[in-house]
């Protein structure tokens, strides 16, 4: 929470100008028609200023968010842990069942992401997302007691359906809260989540592991049953206090709300927060090449990154620790990543620049890969890659996803657009549970190389997505700056709004 309280108090200053970017040397204003506050006739509340209403709206909204989250990633990937104490022994998992056993979280997950955006924005994420964890907490409790395969497919395919809705959900939450230059910090404390839950999931399982026998319950039905009823407590508290929309935050004053809805005007244009979303809204959003490559930028981080969270004891326990040892080392890369992802994003907001940031943690991944495809027997130097691993995805995902979601003009396209990247992306877990097979073991050659594979298409797709923004920004500043457009005409164009400027 330390860290937390540290990005509250670097909210912007009264001073800060809003919506300025700083690309190169250059300054300019990239939100629509470079408006100033004034121009829109709104004044920050008399009673507050800038930089503590950021800070309010920080502390009301991203604890919750990051728990969410947390617990959401644990229960998904805490399957990895309990296939260190007998779970498929008891379950007499044979061949590739264990991994058709997390193949079968993605399906609905990936299918869902999208009409999870829209309900949300329909029902509200105050009742929308807790209702989600409500869900998924009690499939997290019915898999510890399942008792054959049968059983497992089921109660993960349900925990896949209700955890649809949490990443894309949460992203999409806080961008309607947030300026772009100052969004990345808040997105990569919510998305190091995952970090901390890989760690604490560590922890917490060579903890419940000596739990191993407790009333005729393996150590692995433990692990599931208390971290899953953990999540369900949780959820009914959140029901009456989890936050919303801006439009629906009641611990808002009218004067706050209307100065937040001028001050991301000013920054991205008119929302549309009242507009309902339509199928036709869908297809022409898709239509946007940059929508496709945002997919694909995501896609070829999950590979590795679901590899790790999946397979990361079974790799580690190649070294030769037993169950509880293996847990243990587990937490170390874990909270290296989260080290790692707060301090590029610190320096991505600081700098007010996505697209390096981006870019430059990918080389962290390609060369701890190509370092373990070619290295199979010095312990420390597998050991080290691993938290380079960590350290490279984990920091980028967060950055990729703000990168994409925050250059997407109003409610409709930004909602669908960041379904569409989550869900695409999402395809990668299906690729990252084949991955590394038992009978691949020890080396995982074939894994090591498929997610070097898939890091390098990120990339690709990254570079071609800087590339495509770089060059309509140039035509956008070229072409005549009055085009007579109507605000409506503006509120549907969003970021295809020919006074709407991307930002690298």
């Amino acid at each position: 929470m330390s860290n937390f309280a540290s990005f509250a108090a670097s909210a912007p200053s009264d001073s800060d100008k809003p919506g300025e970017e700083i690309i190169g040397n250059n300054t300019y204003h990239p939100g629509i028609a470079d408006v100033e506050y004034d121009e829109l006739h709104v004044q920050c509340p008399p009673h507050t200023t800038e930089r503590k209403l950021i800070t309010k709206i920080d502390w009301k909204l991203i604890p919750f968010l990051c728990i969410l989250y947390l617990l959401a990633f644990l229960d998904r990937v805490n399957i990895a842990n309990a296939k260190s104490f007998h779970l498929v022994e008891d379950l007499n998992l044979r061949d590739t069942e264990y991994n058709t056993a997390l193949t079968i979280f993605f399906v609905p997950y990936i299918v869902a992401e999208i009409p999870s955006n829209i309900l949300m924005k329909k029902v509200s994420p105050r009742v929308w997302l807790p209702t989600c964890m409500l869900g998924f907490g009690i499939a997290s409790v019915c898999q510890g007691l399942v008792q054959n395969y049968s059983g497992l497919l089921a109660t993960r395919f349900f925990l896949g359906l209700f955890e649809s809705g949490m990443f894309p959900g949460c992203f999409y939450l806080i961008s309607m809260w947030y300026k772009r230059s100052e969004s990345q910090k808040r997105y990569s404390l919510f998305f190091s989540s995952t970090s901390l839950a890989g760690a604490f999931g560590g922890l917490l399982a060579s903890a419940i592991g000596k739990m191993q026998g407790m009333r005729g319950y393996n150590g692995w039905r433990w692990i599931f049953i208390l971290e899953g009823a953990l999540t369900v407590v949780v959820a009914l508290i959140f029901f009456f206090i989890f936050p919303s929309f801006p439009e629906q935050a009641k611990w808002l004053t009218e004067e706050e709300r209307v100065y937040i809805k001028a001050r991301l005007q000013a920054d991205q244009g008119h929302n549309a927060a009242e507009r309902k979303i339509t199928f036709r809204d869908v297809v022409n959003v898709m239509k946007d090449h940059r929508i496709w490559l945002g997919g694909f930028m995501y896609f070829g981080l999950i590979v590795p990154a679901y590899s790790y969270a999946f397979f990361a004891p079974t790799i580690i326990s190649t070294y030769h620790y037993d169950a509880i040892q293996t847990q243990l080392h587990s937490v170390p890369p874990w909270a290296a990543s989260f080290v790692f992802s707060i301090l590029m994003a610190a320096l991505s907001d600081k700098l007010r620049h996505r697209a390096a940031f981006a870019l430059v943690p990918l080389c962290l991944c390609i060369a701890a890969f190509a370092t373990l495809l070619k290295v199979h027997n010095n312990t420390p130097v597998q050991y080290a890659m691993l938290h380079l691993v960590t350290m490279g995805t984990y920091s980028i995902l967060p950055i990729t996803v703000c990168w994409f979601s925050m250059n997407l003009g109003g409610h409709h396209r930004r909602a669908i657009g960041t379904g569409w990247q989550i869900g695409f992306g999402n395809i990668g877990g299906i690729i990252a549970t084949f991955a590394f097979l038992s009978k691949d073991s020890p080396n995982f050659t074939k894994g090591y190389a498929i997610c070097l594979g898939f890091t390098c298409i990120s990339g690709i797709a990254s570079l071609l997505y800087l590339l495509s923004i770089y060059t309509e920004n140039q035509r956008r500043k070229k072409a005549v700056r009055d085009v007579g457009l109507s605000e409506y005409e503006k509120t549907e164009l969003g970021d295809l709004n020919p006074e709407f400027r991307y930002m690298y």
